[in-house]
Parts: structure tokens; C-alpha cells; sequence
């Protein structure tokens, strides 16, 4: 759906934010330029910008984007896969997307600094628009506070092993759903939605943002290979994700304290993860994180009410159920 029935329906927006994207990251530096075209060429689904042009043409009160809206769904995809290329440092990712990282091919000095060059670039786009820059930036910017405490969080409950479903709900919130917030929230501003219309979206975002992400953490013990990664790399990472944490309900405390102390220990015993897996898939850990999933992208959905009917609103709906039961 995302490949091919979205972009279809975007049409000249959709060419008109590949352009702009193609002319945002070009350099006449030679490995730079050919680097960006690669990351280009192997681009992912292109979620946030496929959300910020429906919500900027859902929200608009002629339907249509404006060239801000363009701008703004550029720099979302930008500061993405910037954070994708820092991302690779911090994990040491070799492939991505099924691809080998720049990472991998040129270093990690090289995937630093151009995925700085792609933050950078993402400033520029937003800063273009002259009426509506700065407010566009300050919300940018807030996400970019999420992402860096998210991470952290994440980093430190890594560590200790104690996270707890609140706690995983605030570092999904921060890692993913911030940023499909930004871009929904960022869409209605470039047509001038009223408020209205930019809290029913900044909620659908919201949720849908947890959604997805709940399913990635859901494929990552059952399926994964698909998202071009094996299965297994979060635990290999001590992330204790809503899977584990479902099962960790149908046990009592000690057994619960156990697991746990295996996730610690993953370092050492790399055996440990087939066998948390297996604990996962016995103690119904899936079904309930797909449960949450569900009811989430039913909220994502409930929450467009506000919002006329158009086309584009049923594609947000769509891309809310679709979220809730991907298995790519």
C-alpha cells in the first residue's frame, strides 16, 4: 500500500517531494553527492512525509498542499534518515533496509557527518518558508529532544534491565511517535489548519506513532526478516520491549526477576535470547502487545473525526489499520 497506492494517490505532490528532496541533498562534492543519491535510492516507505502531505491536504480547506507543505514532508524525511545514519553509529548496524550503511562502507566519520549534512539540509527546507519557518522549526526541535532523551532512556533502562511498560511507553513515544507527531502536526500548520484540526491529527500521530512502533518490536520476536534484519536484535541489544513485558504479566515476581537478569546477562550468553524469545512466544507476549497495537490504531482512527471526509483522510485511517498489522 505504502509503495505504490499512496504515492499514486499524491501524484504531483509526491513527484514534487522527490524533487525536492533530490535538490536538498545534492553537493558538488563528489562522495557526498553520490552517498545522498544512494541513501535516496534505497528510502524506505517514506511514512512521515506520506503523513504530512495527507494531513496538510486533509486539514487544508481546498484539499491542497501548499509549497510549504512540500518543504516541511522534505525535511521530515531528511531529519529521519539522519537520525538512521547517527543511529548506525550507536549500534554499530552493518545493513539497513537490506543495504550495506554508510557505516559499513565508508565509516563512521563519514555516516556522522552526513547524516549532520542531512540535519542541516532539513533547517534549510523548513527555514525557506518565510511566514511560517520558525514555528515549523520550534516543533522540529522538540523532536529532536525526544529522539535524544528516548535514546537515552532507553540506553540507561538497557543497562539495568528494569524497564517498565510506562517507562517503554515514554522511549517509543520519544523514538517513533514524536516524530509521525511532528510531521501530521507540521503538515495541518502549512495549509493553516485551525486548532481543531491540528490536535485531531497531532493525536492521531500520536498514536499511530505508538502503534507502529509496537509492531516493529512485535516482528522483531516474530517475523523480522522482512525489515531487512534478523530476528532477535532487539534483545541482543538488552531492550525489553512490549512483547516481553506482556509475558512477564503471566509470571510471579521471581520468575519475572529471573528474565530479567538473563536480559542482562545476553552479553555473555548470547543463547539467552533464543530462550527469552521462546519464553515470549509461550507466556503470550505477542498477543497482548498486539492487542495494545489494535487498540491504539482504533484510537488513531476515532481521533480524524473532526476532520471532513476526503480521500485523504481515509488514507490516514488506512495507513492507522495498517500499522497495527504490517508484517514488512
Amino acid at each position: 500500500m505504502l509503495k505504490e497506492e499512496i504515492p499514486v494517490w499524491l501524484g504531483a505532490d509526491w513527484k514534487a517531494l522527490e524533487a525536492a528532496l533530490v535538490a536538498s541533498v545534492g553537493s558538488d562534492i563528489p562522495l557526498l553527492d553520490s552517498t545522498n543519491a544512494s541513501l535516496l535510492s534505497h528510502g524506505g516507505k517514506r511514512i512521515r512525509p506520506a503523513l504530512m502531505l495527507l494531513s496538510a491536504r486533509a486539514c487544508a480547506a481546498d484539499g491542497k498542499a501548499t509549497q510549504d507543505s512540500i518543504r516541511f514532508a522534505a525535511a521530515v524525511e531528511m531529519l529521519h534518515n539522519a537520525t538512521l545514519l547517527h543511529d548506525d553509529v550507536a549500534d554499530g548496524s552493518a545493513e539497513r533496509r537490506g543495504h550495506p550503511t554508510v557505516l559499513k562502507l565508508l565509516g563512521p566519520a563519514a555516516s556522522v557527518l552526513v547524516g549532520d549534512f542531512w540535519l542541516v539540509r532539513c533547517m534549510d527546507a523548513i527555514l525557506a518558508s518565510k511566514e511560517r519557518g520558525d514555528a515549523v522549526l520550534r516543533v522540529f526541535s522538540k523532536t529532536l529532544q525526544d529522539l535524544a532523551e528516548g535514546e537515552m532512556l532507553q540506553l540507561q533502562k538497557a543497562s539495568l534491565g528494569d524497564t517498565t511498560e510506562a517507562e517503554y511507553m515514554r522511549i517509543i513515544y520519544s523514538k517513533t511517535a514524536s516524530m509521525f507527531e511532528t510531521a501530521c502536526v507540521t503538515g495541518a500548520m502549512s495549509v493553516d489548519a485551525p486548532e481543531a484540526s491540528v490536535g485531531a491529527v497531532r493525536e492521531y500521530a500520536r498514536c499511530l506513532g505508538l502503534a507502529f512502533q509496537i509492531r516493529d518490536d512485535i516482528l522483531d520476536y516474530d517475523g523480522g526478516q522482512s525489515l531487512g534484519k534478523p530476528v532477535g536484535v532487539d534483545l541482543k541489544e538488552q531492550k525489553i520491549t512490549l512483547p516481553l513485558l506482556g509475558a512477564l504479566l503471566q509470571v510471579d515476581d521471581a520468575r519475572g526477576r529471573d528474565i530479567r537478569r538473563m536480559v542482562g546477562d545476553i552479553p555473555d550468553h548470547p543463547e539467552y535470547c533464543d530462550m527469552i524469545r521462546d519464553f515470549v512466544l509461550a507466556r503470550g507476549g505477542i498477543a497482548y502487545a498486539e492487542a495494545r497495537a489494535d487498540a491504539l490504531a482504533r484510537k488513531a482512527v476515532e481521533a480524524l473525526a473532526p476532520l471532513p471526509w476526503s480521500e485523504d483522510r481515509d488514507h490516514l485511517e488506512a495507513l492507522a489499520r495498517f500499522s497495527a498489522d504490517r508484517k514488512v
